[in-house]
């Protein structure tokens, strides 16, 4: 069973073997989606929201090298580590220059996949100012928040991603199908937003998600 806390990789991998094995390899760090030719994995990256991608260069129905630049040209800057049995210093070369952030040659070495891909991520984590929630200050990147008395609450990944959405928004009252497809799976029950937002009310204030009733759900005061 998935963990919706986890982030999001897109691996594109057409070997019915490895990339499964891939797949279950990250499945504690990720929630691995497993595209299986090029076209699938552009439509996949084009279309939804990911934390990392593991592309495989030789790729039927598109490259992967074409994929990543595709993407780039597009504005995409999701990271991405090419993974190939191509490791000569052109190949790399060849990968960098179409817009990878890193090129990895099989066979590989599961410990260090990971490392390279806790490093990719890492490089890529943009500087989020901290945002006033109710005279609370919120911290995306390190997903806290800080009473005005100087109290630290540590926050999960789709806690601080619930938080995030609604605070982007102040004025806008979501409904809990808007908040369901945008930050989980949807084959997911609605009844998690409000599994999600009864952790932040307990974490923090009752008031810091407010219940528009036969709406959804607002932004609060966090008084």
């Amino acid at each position: 069973m998935h963990n919706p806390d986890l982030p999001r990789l897109l691996l594109v991998e057409d070997d019915p073997v490895l990339g499964p094995l891939i797949g279950e390899l990250l499945a504690d760090d990720y929630r691995v989606q497993l595209a299986p030719d090029g076209q699938k994995g552009l439509h996949l990256a084009l279309t939804e929201s990911w934390d990392a991608m593991v592309v495989d260069r030789g790729l039927p129905a598109m490259d992967g090298l074409a994929l990543v630049a595709a993407l780039r040209r597009k504005g995409i800057a999701t990271p991405a580590l090419i993974l190939t049995a191509l490791g000569a210093t052109s190949d790399k070369i060849d990968g960098l220059d179409a817009g990878a952030n890193d090129y990895m040659s099989k066979p590989f070495d599961a410990g260090e996949l990971r490392a390279r891909l806790r490093a990719m991520t890492r490089s890529f984590a943009p500087a989020v100012a901290l945002v006033d929630v109710g005279g609370w200050l919120f911290d995306p990147t390190n997903r806290s928040l800080r009473s005005p008395y100087g109290e630290h609450v540590g926050l999960t990944a789709k806690e601080s991603e619930l938080l995030a959405l609604l605070a982007a928004s102040p004025e806008r009252v979501f409904t809990r199908a808007e908040l369901l497809e945008s930050l989980f799976h949807p084959e997911d029950s609605p009844s998690v937003i409000d599994t999600y937002v009864h952790y932040l009310r307990k974490k923090v204030s009752k008031s810091l998600v407010r219940t528009v009733h036969g709406l959804g759900y607002q932004i609060g005061d966090g008084a």
